[in-house]
C-alpha cells in the first residue's frame, strides 16, 4: 500500500507545478459578457466575434440583443443544452374590451438557424376563453379555461381555472396564436409560448388577470451549419474527451432535421467551439495532478441535456483520502520521499506503468460502455420512464458481462434463429433461468425508437399470452433484448411444417386463436393505456411448451390515449396482413389489428400462407381468396383436410363467418377484439373433440414434453423449433 502511496505523491509533486490555463468563452480580442449575461462563442459581441451573422450580438446599455432576429433581447446562452433564451412579445386581449373578441399574433424565425424548443417550452393561456397555437394554418396545440373572477392565477397550478398549459408536439420555426376571449368586460387574458423553467420560477406566482407583462422568455434551439462545424477543431480533443454528437429533431409532418453539437463533460470549462476555448475545471485539474481521473457522475436526458451531476475524483489505489493525507505531510517528509524514490525508481516505473495501464483500460472501458448506452437509446429509455412512471424498477438493465456469460460469448451453437433485424440466442442466467437474447445485426440509429418502443410496451404488459420481457442491455456495440424462452417456435413454422406424426388438431387451432384474440382484447381495452400491436401475423405468435400462444415483436406497437380513435403514421406492417383501409388512409385503428387477426384465423383454417406463390391474380392474397370462396359458397373446399375431418360443418362455418367479419373492408363494420374473443370461446366450447382424439393428443403432449426434458431432437419437434423469435 505504501508503495502506491509514494507513487501517487510523486505524480502530485511533478504535476502540481503545472499552471492551469484560463478557460475561454470568446474569440481573442472580443468581450465575453454584456451586462450580467455571458456571451460564449459561437455567439459573439460584434460582427467579427461570432461564427456568422445570426449569432452576432449587439450590446446596448449593458443589454444584449440579436439584430438578425428583429433585435430580440438575449437573456442567456446554454452551451451544454444548446439553448438560447430570448424575450418574445406575447399576445394579449387586454386592449380589446369587447366580449367574445379574438386576437391573433404571429412569430417567425425566418431562415435563421434557430428553432422553438419542444422540450424546453410550453404553451400557456391565462385568462377566460381559449387559445390555439398554429403553424402554417395547421393546429399545433391549444387549451381552454373555465372562468372565475375571484381566482388569482397560480403558475404552479395552471390546470384549467383561469389558466391552462400544454406542450408543443415538435420543434417549430414559426407559429401564430389565436386568442378568443369569453367572460365579462374588464377581464383580459394572454397566450404565449414560454420557457418552462422561467415560467415556474417567476416571483409573481399569484396575480390578478388584469396584470400584464409585455414579454416572456422563450427557449430557442440553436444549430450550426456544416461549414461552421468544419472550421471548428477543439471538439476533436482526445485529452479533454470532447466529441461531436448528432441527433435528429422532429419538425412535424414526418420531417426531421439533423443537428450537431460538441459534447463536453461537466468537468470541462469554456466553449468547445473555439480551437483553444476549453480546459479542465480547477477541481478536475487538481484531481489529475494527484494521479486520479475525473468522473462527472452526470445523468443526461434524451436531448443530451444534463439533469444532475456529482463530480468525483477517482483512484484505483489508494483511495483519495490516503492521497490527501500524504499531500498534507509532503513538505515535512519531502527529503525522505525523494531519497526513497531515487533508490526505488525502477520499481516505481514498473508498478506505476502497470497501474496507469489498468486505470486507462478501466476508464476507456467505462467511457465506451457509457457511449454505447447513450447511442443505443439509454437516454430515450430514461425519457420514456419519466413519461410512464410505472416503468420504474420494471425494466431490468443487464450488463454486457452477464449476457456474454449466459450465451457463452454468443456462441454459434446457442443460435435459436436469425431474422432480418438480428439473431436470437439461447442463454442461461446465473439464477438458472433459460432466456432468449435478441441481438441486432448492426447499429441503426433510425431503429432506436422502435427498439426502445418494444422495451416500453412489453414492460407495461402482464398477460399470460404475451411474451414476458425480462430486460435489456444497452452498453454493448448493439442493443440486446432479453425475454422468456419460448421452446416450440412460431405458429407459422408449425403450420407450414406440420407432420403426420404430430398434427395440429382443430381444437388446438381454436385454442390458439382464442388465446391470441384474448391477448389483443387485453392490449386494446384492459391496459391503462390502450396499445395497438400493428404487426399481428403467425410468425409473431410463439408457442410455449404446452402449445399456448404468446404474442411477440412489439417493435412497431404504439400507446394510444383513451380519447384517440386512430393513429396517423407511415404505413408499416407485413403484406398479406395489412389492413387495406389503413394502407389507403395511413390511419391505424384498433380495427386494423382486427383485420390482421382475421388473416391469422384464415391461416389456421386453411394452413396456407398469406401470400401464395402458386395462385395468381387476386387469388394470390389468402384474404381475397378466402372471401371469394365465401361469396361463391365453396369455402369448405379451401379448408385444411384435417380441419374438415375433425370439425362439424356448423362450427367451421361459424369460424369462417367470424373471419369474414374481421376482414370486412369497412373498418367500422368489423367486430372488436373483445367480441371476437368471446365468439371464439363460445365456438371452442361447443366443439368437443372425440375421446379417442383427446387421448391421442394427450399422448402426443407427453411425448413432446419428454423430448424437451431429455434432449430428444426428433424431426417433428425440430420443425417447430427452427426459428424461435422474440
Amino acid at each position: 500500500m505504501k508503495l502506491f502511496q509514494l507513487y501517487h505523491l510523486l505524480i502530485f509533486l511533478v504535476l502540481s507545478a503545472t499552471s492551469t490555463a484560463m478557460a475561454k468563452y470568446a474569440m481573442t480580442g472580443c468581450n465575453d459578457t454584456c451586462g450580467n449575461v455571458r456571451i460564449p462563442y459561437p455567439f459573439g459581441i460584434g460582427a467579427n466575434c461570432s461564427v456568422n451573422r445570426w449569432y452576432t450580438v449587439d450590446c446596448n446599455s449593458s443589454t444584449p440583443y440579436l439584430p438578425a432576429l428583429n433585435h430580440l433581447e438575449l437573456l442567456g446562452v446554454n452551451l451544454a443544452d444548446q439553448i438560447a433564451i430570448v424575450n418574445v412579445p406575447k399576445i394579449s386581449d387586454c386592449q380589446s374590451r369587447a366580449r367574445n373578441s379574438s386576437e391573433t399574433v404571429s412569430i417567425d424565425l425566418g431562415r435563421s438557424p434557430f428553432l422553438f424548443s419542444k422540450s424546453r417550452n410550453k404553451f400557456v393561456f391565462e385568462g377566460c376563453g381559449n387559445a390555439v397555437m398554429m403553424d402554417n394554418g395547421s393546429v399545433l396545440t391549444g387549451c381552454s379555461t373555465t372562468c372565475r373572477n375571484d381566482t388569482l392565477i397560480d403558475t404552479n397550478n395552471c390546470f384549467g381555472t383561469n389558466c391552462c398549459q400544454t406542450t408543443i408536439p415538435h420543434y417549430v420555426k414559426s407559429f401564430s396564436i389565436n386568442l378568443e376571449r369569453r367572460g365579462e368586460d374588464g377581464m383580459c387574458g394572454s397566450a404565449f409560448l414560454v420557457d418552462e423553467n422561467s415560467y415556474a420560477n417567476r416571483s409573481f406566482f399569484n396575480r390578478s388577470i388584469a396584470r400584464e407583462e409585455a414579454f416572456v422568455p422563450v427557449s430557442l434551439l440553436w444549430t450550426l451549419e456544416e461549414a461552421d462545424v468544419n472550421r471548428i477543431t477543439c471538439c476533436d480533443s482526445l485529452e479533454l474527451q470532447l466529441f461531436w454528437v448528432s441527433r435528429s429533431v422532429d419538425r412535424g409532418n414526418n420531417m426531421s432535421m439533423d443537428i450537431q453539437k460538441c459534447f463536453a463533460f461537466t468537468y470541462v470549462d469554456g466553449t468547445p467551439y473555439l480551437p483553444d476555448g476549453c480546459e479542465f475545471t480547477e477541481e478536475c485539474t487538481r484531481c489529475r495532478n494527484m494521479g486520479g481521473f475525473c468522473d462527472d457522475g452526470a445523468v443526461y436526458d434524451v436531448d443530451g441535456l444534463v439533469t444532475k451531476w456529482n463530480f468525483t475524483c477517482a483512484f484505483s489505489t489508494p483511495d483519495p483520502e490516503s492521497v490527501t493525507e500524504l499531500i498534507k505531510s509532503s513538505k515535512s517528509s519531502l527529503g525522505v520521499i525523494l531519497g526513497v524514490s531515487i533508490s526505488m525508481g525502477a520499481v516505481f516505473l514498473v508498478v506505476g506503468s502497470y497501474v496507469l495501464y489498468q486505470v486507462i483500460k478501466k476508464t476507456k472501458d467505462r467511457r465506451r460502455r457509457q457511449r454505447f448506452f447513450k447511442r443505443n437509446g439509454g437516454l430515450l429509455l430514461k425519457q420514456q420512464e419519466e413519461a410512464h412512471p410505472s416503468l420504474v424498477d420494471k425494466t431490468i438493465l443487464f450488463t454486457s458481462h452477464e449476457l456474454e456469460k449466459a450465451t457463452d460469448h454468443f456462441n454459434e451453437n446457442r443460435v435459436l434463429g436469425r431474422g432480418g433485424q438480428g439473431t436470437v440466442y439461447k442463454g442461461m442466467l446465473v439464477d438458472g433461468r433459460i432466456v432468449a437474447v435478441k441481438k441486432s445485426k448492426i447499429v441503426d440509429e433510425s431503429q432506436l425508437q422502435q427498439f426502445i418502443n418494444e422495451v416500453v410496451i412489453l414492460s407495461q404488459v402482464n398477460h399470460r399470452n404475451v411474451v414476458k420481457l425480462l430486460g435489456c442491455c444497452l452498453e454493448t456495440d448493439v442493443p440486446l433484448l432479453v425475454s422468456e424462452f419460448i421452446p416450440n417456435g412460431t405458429l407459422s413454422d408449425c403450420l407450414q411444417n406440420e407432420s403426420d406424426d404430430f398434427p395440429i388438431s382443430l381444437n388446438m387451432r381454436l385454442q390458439i386463436a382464442t388465446e391470441v384474440a384474448g391477448a389483443l382484447a387485453y392490449l386494446h381495452s384492459a391496459t391503462s393505456i390502450p396499445i395497438y400491436h400493428r404487426d399481428i401475423k403467425t410468425s409473431n405468435i410463439l408457442l410455449d411448451d404446452k402449445y399456448r400462444a404468446k404474442i411477440s415483436d412489439f417493435g412497431t406497437s404504439r400507446f394510444v390515449s383513451v380519447d384517440q380513435t386512430h393513429l396517423t403514421t407511415l404505413v408499416k406492417g407485413t403484406f398479406g396482413y395489412l389492413d387495406p383501409e389503413y394502407f389507403q388512409s395511413s390511419q391505424f385503428t384498433e380495427k386494423s389489428d382486427v383485420y390482421s387477426f382475421g388473416v391469422v384465423l384464415v391461416e389456421l383454417l386453411t394452413g396456407e400462407r398469406p401470400i401464395s406463390m402458386t395462385r395468381f391474380g387476386e387469388h394470390r392474397s389468402l384474404a381475397t381468396h378466402f372471401m371469394l370462396a365465401m361469396e361463391e359458397d365453396r369455402v369448405m373446399s379451401i379448408f385444411d383436410a384435417k380441419v374438415v375431418k375433425e370439425g362439424a360443418t356448423d362450427d367451421l362455418l361459424a369460424v369462417a363467418n367470424l373471419a369474414m367479419r374481421c376482414l370486412n373492408l369497412n373498418g367500422k363494420s368489423r367486430p372488436t377484439m373483445k367480441e371476437v374473443a368471446a365468439e371464439l370461446e363460445a365456438i371452442r366450447m361447443s366443439h368437443v373433440p372425440s375421446t379417442l382424439q383427446t387421448k391421442y393428443e394427450h399422448m402426443m403432449y407427453e411425448e413432446d414434453f419428454s423430448a424437451i426434458n431429455y434432449g430428444d431432437s426428433t424431426s417433428t419437434l425440430k420443425s417447430c423449433d427452427d426459428n424461435i423469435g422474440m
